[in-house]
């Protein structure tokens, strides 16, 4: 009796041992599926989910584990994107997390994923704060930062004999993306003559675009208006007010495929950019490009890379570890090289950040094409830029 005892216990422990080996890996994706950056949030979640099937090889299984993604729409609020976190480790179960979309929503959520001691891989939100200032250990990024944006853009715009001026949303992203920028340009032999912010639901830009002017009409040499702007696109409305009629000409990074369709207007515009399907070459690439437009009748975005690339990197991360144990995932994590439809990214020790390539390009348009064209000028490659480690820890 006694040995059927122990033989019906032995059996219900490696039973249970079992079934938890094979519980579902929960990934919660905070994002802001509705609101000013709808459009961003949709692309990362198409894009997470199409690499975890890459990644997994259709399997959808880590280690024998099947992954269940646990979607929250946080409207780009923080204070919601901070509990959305919350309740996705705690009620959840999320064993990791991926978001958010807006960085003031991102900045929000750090501190939950230091409180729960669980690894939040930060995509897209570009704030240098992020993985600066605001950075703890439990947090790392496969978004480019606003360094690595605004590094790219003065290697392809700056100068000597330059003098540029800025447009740029009145927040984080905004912000930190002009500070970065500033320091970078002046690395260039570039002026830096204005900066100007605007509320981010800004639709006229009469007064700002006026002071810009100002700031840049009389300065010898090549003359530039930056623009950084998320959730829409002021270019439009700024070659609306004729700014070469002071020799002024405008320039922004890349964005997504709709709102590339106002740079039409700017044949021959030169900036940098963190994507553009027909840019990279390589077998990620090729199948992510091939599948989507097979799915969805076009080519993947912007975002939708970004979400490609926080999946390679989770997955890679997790089976690296062994599992989701927080202290083996950020070992397995740290220094971290895996691969993306933009090539190798690689997660930087000091602070999280995954160093990447990024492209300096000059538009190009083809009337049979309904967007802008960003014509590959060269591969700002990781060891072209020296990203600056901002934070203090």
């Amino acid at each position: 009796m006694k040995l059927l005892m122990k033989s019906a216990l032995a059996g219900a422990a490696l039973l249970a041992a079992q079934g938890a080996f094979a519980a579902d890996l929960k990934i919660a994706l905070i994002h802001g599926k509705t609101g000013a950056l709808e459009a961003y949030a949709k692309q990362t979640e198409t894009g997470l989910r199409m690499g975890l099937e890459y990644a997994t090889k259709g399997t959808m299984e880590i280690g024998g584990r099947k992954i269940v993604l646990v979607t929250k729409d946080d409207q780009g609020k923080p204070d919601l994107a901070k509990s959305l976190l919350a309740e996705a480790y705690q009620d959840d179960g999320a064993e990791l997390a991926i978001g958010t979309t807006s960085s003031g929503a991102a900045l929000a959520m750090l501190p939950v994923a230091e409180e729960y001691k669980k690894v939040l891989i930060v995509e897209p939100a570009v704030a240098d704060q992020i993985t600066g200032e605001k950075w703890n250990r439990y947090i790392f990024r496969t978004g480019r930062n606003s360094s690595q944006d605004a590094i790219s853009n003065a290697v392809a715009i700056g100068g000597k004999d330059v003098s540029i001026a800025t447009l740029a949303q009145d927040y984080a992203f905004g912000r930190d993306g002009v500070a970065a920028f500033k320091e970078a340009l002046a690395k260039t032999g570039a002026t830096l003559a204005a900066e100007e912010y605007a509320p981010q639901n800004t639709t006229d830009f009469t007064a700002s675009a006026q002071r810009l002017f100002d700031a840049l009409k009389d300065k010898p040499g090549k003359k530039i208006i930056w623009v950084i702007w998320a959730g829409g696109n002021p270019m439009t409305k700024l070659q609306d007010l004729n700014p070469g009629r002071y020799g002024i000409q405008l320039s922004t990074g890349g964005n997504i495929l709709p709102a590339m369709a106002a740079y039409k207007t700017l044949p021959g515009m030169e900036g940098a950019t963190y994507y553009y399907y027909d840019i990279p070459k390589n077998p990620v690439n090729d199948w992510f490009v091939a599948e989507h437009q097979k799915r969805f009748s076009a080519p993947p975005d912007f975002f939708t890379a970004g979400g490609f690339s926080a999946a390679m990197a989770a997955v890679a991360a997790v089976t690296k570890a062994g599992g989701t144990d927080s202290e083996k995932l950020i070992a397995a994590m740290e220094g971290l090289s895996f691969d993306t439809p933009k090539g190798k990214m690689t997660f930087r020790k000091e602070d999280h950040q995954a160093l990447q390539s990024m492209y300096h390009f000059k538009v190009k348009v083809d009337p049979a094409v309904a967007w802008a064209i960003p014509e590959l000028v060269r591969e700002i490659k990781i060891e072209d830029m020296n990203v600056p480690i901002r934070n203090k820890r």
